[in-house]
């Protein structure tokens, strides 16, 4: 999984990762020829009294020293630069992805999670892309070279490796197994310490109006304690590897310097060939070494690439038309039919046969209990998921089969819980139309009953938002979100319950602007208060995800008992008349 997830985005880099090979092949030829070169000063220069040889092999060795420096140097470089790549294309892949999900896929991966994948696990990848590109070639072929090169000095010595090398593979592989579930497990905790924060610090006024900040402290000291106990049984592995292949290492050099030193008395192996083959065993050390810090971070780079293939290979249950309708049969025309939707392992569906008829210049209000579904039906019309069953018409064309760009221009949404980017009052009125003017913007702000409070803003248009709109008040936020769709002047307009931060008086004025600006638009909206929809031409009452009566509030008054519940839970008898 980790090595295909990184092999299939190597092809734009093919050219560099050519470069790094060759640059990877010069300097491991360099290292391997240093002790052979050495061996030659040793035995043909300083123990003969040969000055000029040993100025002269010496020099060729500064000379190959500086060249394996060069192109080691080189290789991490153009290494890292393409590892850097990798993860840029892979950020932008997965963000790409998420952007296609519905909410019912955001829901089952989760925001923590998304992020941590898109951040943390794919800075993993990244690190061993930067280490296999730099080793990939180095390690393997210093440790062969360093074998071979080890033969031909004394083929006896070498044969020690033969029992030192397996040793030292096969305590590490063991090591390297144990670690694998366990940074599964790191990688889990992470979502569930980004998700207890992620929770705090969006819900911090929450937290200390019911003074509740020990018992968050708790929650976060539990999560952060379990990635600590996670993080303390990697480290220990860890911390067992290096050890190992020391001690190994050790141990190959004394039995190699005692064998040695006997062939040297026998005069079956010179003084510099002795120095040759140590050298050539720090080499092979070297490369396993290599390996060994390859291996130690293969572990966590597996769950990441696991973790990130999972995103990549879940496919959008909202899936865009493979051939799309770019031209509407009727403007401003919306039909729910017998709209049913379930989530995936539900035992209940969420709405049950739903229907729903908006037009040109008459306003459909949706209303029922907590719970009833009205979110989800508006949900339906954007496609922030699909219906499991009946249709949903915009301008007699069903949602599914339309060109995604023309949905979103047909159809405007004002969320439950209105958004607002990080940027200027301008920037986010302009996320519905780029190219919006101001005197667009001033009219849209109008109609929504916010241009009072912009004008006194310092920098008007251009006065900042942070994010989320945490600058401004829950009152300030709907209305500009009121005004970001009206400034795209879509033909369905869609209000869930985008009014219940208003105080009365401005609830009032708002829909009683929106009349003329939506008199060629239909209008559904979604509300809890019952002031806000009396005057609807058409109201439909959910009840359990049914659709339990429609009509005006005087027939529904009449014949709707759940209806009259409502209202008068809300109102008295007069007021309801």
């Amino acid at each position: 999984m980790l090595l295909g997830l990184v092999a299939g985005r190597l092809r734009p880099y093919r050219r560099t990762l050519a470069l790094v090979v060759l640059l990877q092949l010069v300097q491991s030829l360099a290292s391997l020829a240093l002790p052979t070169l050495n061996a030659d000063v040793i035995d043909n220069g300083v123990l003969r009294g040969d000055t000029a040889r040993v100025l002269t092999g010496g020099g060729l060795m500064a000379a190959v020293t500086l060249l394996q420096a060069a192109a080691a140097a080189a290789a991490v470089y153009f290494g890292a630069r393409i590892a850097m790549g990798i993860a840029r294309d892979l950020r932008s892949a997965v963000f790409r992805r998420v952007q296609d999900f519905s909410a019912r896929e955001l829901s089952g991966f989760g925001t923590a999670s998304l992020i941590t994948r898109t951040t943390n696990d794919v800075q993993q990848v990244q690190t061993f892309a930067v280490l296999i590109l730099t080793m990939l070639v180095a390690a393997p072929l210093m440790c062969v070279g360093g074998i071979v090169m080890a033969l031909d000095q004394d083929v006896p010595l070498a044969l020690l490796l033969l029992l030192f090398v397996p040793l030292m593979a096969g305590a590490v592989g063991t090591v390297v197994l144990r670690m694998r579930p366990l940074f599964r497990g790191m990688q889990e905790r992470v979502d569930r310490v980004n998700r207890v924060m992620r929770e705090q610090i969006t819900g911090i006024r929450v937290v200390r109006a019911f003074v509740r900040d020990r018992h968050e402290q708790g929650r976060f000291a539990a999560a952060n304690d379990e990635l600590r106990t996670v993080g303390l049984r990697v480290g220990r592995l860890q911390a067992v590897m290096f050890p190992i292949v020391l001690v190994v290492w050790e141990l190959a050099t004394v039995g190699i310097i005692w064998v040695g030193a006997h062939r040297l008395e026998s005069g079956a192996l010179q003084a510099g060939s002795l120095i040759a083959f140590l050298g050539y065993l720090l080499q092979i050390m070297m490369s396993v070494m290599m390996v060994l810090f390859l291996m130690m971070h293969m572990p966590r780079a597996e769950v990441g690439a696991d973790r990130i293939r999972e995103i990549l290979d879940t496919e959008p249950t909202v899936a865009p038309p493979s051939a799309p309708v770019r031209r509407l049969r009727e403007v401003g025309r919306l039909d729910i039919l017998a709209a049913d939707f379930s989530y995936p392992g539900a035992e209940e569906p969420v709405l049950r046969a739903v229907s729903l008829t908006a037009r040109p210049g008459r306003t459909t209000a949706v209303i029922g209990s907590t719970g009833s579904g009205k979110t989800t039906l508006l949900g339906l019309v954007p496609r922030l998921f699909d219906a499991t069953g009946g249709e949903v018409l915009v301008g007699g064309v069903d949602v599914r089969a339309m060109d995604p760009a023309l949905l979103a221009r047909t159809v405007g949404l004002v969320p439950q819980k209105p958004y607002l980017f990080s940027g200027t009052v301008a920037t986010n009125l302009r996320y519905g139309k780029p190219d919006a003017t101001d005197e667009e913007m001033w009219h849209a702000l109008e109609v929504a009953q916010a241009a009072d409070f912009v004008r006194k803003l310092p920098e008007g248009l251009d006065a900042p938002v942070t994010q989320g709109g945490g600058n401004l008040s829950g009152g300030q936020r709907q209305r500009l979100a009121i005004a970001r769709v009206l400034v795209a002047r879509p033909q369905v307009y869609l209000f869930d319950d985008s009014f219940s931060a208003l105080d009365p008086r401005t609830d009032a004025s708002l829909r009683a602007a929106l009349k003329a600006e939506t008199a060629d638009a239909a209008v559904v909206i979604v509300a809890q208060r019952v002031s806000t929809i009396r005057d609807a031409h058409r109201i439909v009452v959910l009840d359990q995800g049914r659709a339990v009566g429609s009509g005006t509030h005087e027939e529904l008054m009449r014949d709707n008992a759940t209806y009259r519940e409502i209202v008068l839970s809300q109102l008295t008898e007069e007021e309801a008349a």
